[in-house]
């Protein structure tokens, strides 16, 4: 390849994951997170154990009790059947929720919490305002994938030479370097899935505008409508007619699709001779894709469709192991631990990139730094621990803020985004070095006190979590202690580097003036 060539390979990369790092960053550092949004989930909302009533299964009880007293639901409801991670029977219609409590009567209750749903925003936002946030990153995963195929054309050369090498010395410019080369080849495959995958769940349905307008008249939602949803709304008949009983209905589907595993049922126009019942679930056949679902007339118990993996459409297929593949749900823990690993190590990509131009842009024989790198480097350190930050404060604050019924998920999104912001302001106040040592010592801090937080919100430590073999709280607990002391072994290695190291460098605390103070300290 001719060097020019080159050269605009490795521009193209460069500032392509430069404008895109930061919001993958804060993708891929929550994305993996939410691969275990069920079980944080339970951990967010743990339910009383001595509220045995409020956990029974009896949905139909619940229909019957919401539609008496709110007639209005019927228009639209779903009903969430208990499962290992949310052992409660819940309805919802819009945004309002109702169960059984203690005693058994119908309650309306505002979810206590709303950590998981927050963070998964998060993962496909990055923290904009949510339709924005969702087409902005859309376009950030295109620029991702422009910056895969350049990386990979700059670096096939000398893949098998340096796809090992880490090279721990002096040079810290080439560990980087290696890390970065390494973990991005190493785990390229699942990075081309998620740059492919997020774009088409991002953007998708602006892909398809110019097909719908010039090319299908129009119509063409309407052909793929049965790949996207498993049934279209029903049209009332504008005749009242009772829902069948919801066992009678759970037989019909198990006759359908038979040892599907049903985790919600959602009704249309309940009271209507059209009504309309969606149970949706799993079933497990041996494929990336086990999502299946049942379509019955809620008042006949006619079946209108059935969708299972080994009838899906091609278009089904397509769209349904796509989904699979990106939130990892196949495999069960294995795969969900994997992609854990692999979302932390992608996160640390986009970190490690724009570490590295700073580096490439050091004037090595002069102590003041060029102003851009100094701004790259503070924007870096606020945005991206800012998020970690704000992710741990967040779990905390679901533990110990005193907040009123109904007001903790405010507390929660408040929460991060004034750590997030003060990280951001607090990178550009302080010196690169001092920035970067203090921030992730507060990271450190911050997720440290989740299993603290734990403990004195529920007086259950992880050692008697093991013992009661509560795999969850154990689990966050070990997670957080890992995290917290590799941070706080960052902002360690960033203090001796900021005294000891180069000084040519913006991670420098070594001014002229000030050295020989600096070195008394440090010795």
């Amino acid at each position: 390849m001719k060097s020019s060539t080159l050269r605009t390979f490795i521009s193209v990369h460069t500032w392509v994951g430069l404008v895109a790092g930061f919001g993958l960053f804060i993708a891929f550092y929550a994305g993996a997170i939410t691969l275990f949004h069920s079980e944080l989930h339970a951990w967010q909302t743990p339910v009383a154990p001595s509220a045995p009533a409020a956990a029974a299964p009896r949905p139909q009880a619940l229909i019957d009790a919401v539609l008496a007293a709110h007639p209005e639901a019927g228009k639209m409801f779903y009903v969430s059947l208990p499962s290992d991670y949310e052992p409660e029977l819940v309805l919802t219609a819009g945004e309002r929720h109702f169960r059984f409590d203690a005693a058994g009567k119908l309650e309306e209750f505002d979810e206590r919490s709303h950590l998981m749903d927050f963070i998964y925003r998060l993962h496909y936002t990055a923290g904009l305002p949510q339709q924005f946030g969702l087409y902005a990153l859309g376009v950030v995963c295109v620029l991702y994938g422009l910056a895969l195929v350049s990386g990979v054309i700059i670096y096939a050369p000398s893949f098998a030479r340096d796809l090992f090498a880490l090279r721990i010395g002096r040079n810290l410019k080439r560990m980087w370097q290696d890390a970065h080369n390494a973990i991005g080849i190493l785990s390229l495959p699942f990075h081309i899935m998620y740059a492919w995958s997020s774009a088409i769940l991002t953007l998708g349905l602006i892909l398809l505008a110019p097909f719908q307008y010039l090319v299908f008249d129009g119509k063409l939602l309407n052909l793929v409508g049965a790949d996207i949803n498993a049934a279209a709304p029903p049209q009332p008949a504008g005749q009242a007619a009772p829902l069948l009983p919801v066992p009678q209905l759970m037989a019909a589907v198990e006759r359908a699709a038979p040892g599907m595993e049903v985790k919600r049922l959602l009704y249309r126009e309940a009271g209507d001779a059209n009504a309309q019942m969606q149970a949706i679930g799993d079933i497990h056949q041996k494929t990336v894709a086990h999502i299946a679902a049942v379509v019955l007339n809620a008042s006949t118990g006619e079946v209108r469709r059935v969708v299972v993996p080994e009838n899906f459409s091609p278009g089904t297929r397509f769209l349904r192991s796509l989904q699979a593949l990106h939130f990892g749900n196949f495999g069960h823990a294995a795969v969900q631990w994997v992609y854990f690993i692999l979302g932390l190590a992608g996160a640390f990509l986009f970190y490690s990139g724009n570490l590295l131009w700073i580096e490439s842009r050091r004037k090595r024989l002069n102590l003041v730094q060029p102003r851009s790198g100094r701004l790259m480097a503070q924007a870096t350190l606020g945005v991206c621990l800012g998020c970690v930050a704000g992710v741990s404060a967040m779990f905390v604050i679901n533990k110990l803020a005193p907040a009123a019924p109904g007001q903790l998920p405010l507390w929660e999104s408040r929460g991060y985004y004034a750590v997030f912001w003060l990280a951001v302001a607090w990178a550009f106040a302080r010196p690169p070095a001092r920035a970067a040592c203090e921030l992730l010592a507060a990271c450190a801090a911050l997720t440290v006190a989740i299993p603290l937080s734990h403990w004195i919100a529920t007086g259950l430590n992880p050692l008697l979590a093991l013992m009661r073999g509560d795999g969850v709280t154990v689990g966050v607990a070990v997670v957080a202690l890992l995290a917290a002391a590799l941070y706080w072994k960052m902002a360690r290695a960033v203090l001796r580097r900021g005294l000891h190291g180069d000084p040519h460098s913006v991670w420098s605390l070594r001014a002229p003036a000030a050295e020989p103070d600096l070195a008394r300290q440090a010795a």
